[in-house]
């Protein structure tokens, strides 16, 4: 059972350079790079929102009504920087699919892989969407986890709203670092 972990969120060509992206996530790129580069994990994993050809008569699309990580598309791949350093890690990677917010297999593949009381470690896109909502989901299921949240490796859809999610996440018991 491993001591530490990293939850990449969502680090996809949509959410930094395509249709949701902005200079924040941009920015962003090089710290979660650098995160998993020296980080020392043995399980990263990976989350990558999913979406296929009906997206907008989805729920999340009549509300976000922007057409974003279509399955086999450009704009649903990895970020390729993140991608490499991924491959190059060492460590377990698993990737998750989810077709919204926050995966609910996420805190499972985490408890079967960790100590109960491991450190686990939360870096990606959107802070105020996906990040927030994958990093409460693991706290309710592992509430012994040490959970932590990476501020500068995560942006949000503004610097308002990653703000927010980072109060959020505090209030909710997890560590921003």
């Amino acid at each position: 059972m491993l001591d530490r972990a990293l939850v990449v969120v969502d680090m996809q060509n949509d959410f930094v350079y395509g249709p949701l992206g902005n200079e924040d996530c941009r920015s962003a790129v090089k710290d979660v790079v650098d995160v998993i580069t020296n980080g020392g994990f043995g399980l990263i994993v990976v989350t990558m929102d999913t979406h296929d050809e009906d997206y907008l008569s989805t729920q999340e699309g009549i509300r976000l009504p922007v057409e974003h990580c279509i399955e086999g598309t450009e704009g649903w791949e990895l970020v390729p920087d993140v991608e490499v350093v991924l491959e190059e890690s060492g460590a377990e990677v698993v990737t998750v699919r989810k077709g919204v917010f926050g995966s609910v297999d996420l805190p499972g593949i985490i408890a079967s892989r960790c100590k109960e009381d491991a450190e686990v470690y939360f870096v990606g896109v959107c802070t105020d969407i996906c990040v927030v909502s994958n990093a409460v989901m693991l706290r309710s299921v592992c509430p012994e986890m040490r959970i932590s949240v990476i501020s500068r490796a995560c942006a949000g859809s503004s610097r308002q709203r990653h703000e927010a999610a980072l109060d959020t996440m505090r209030s909710c018991q997890i560590d921003v670092v």
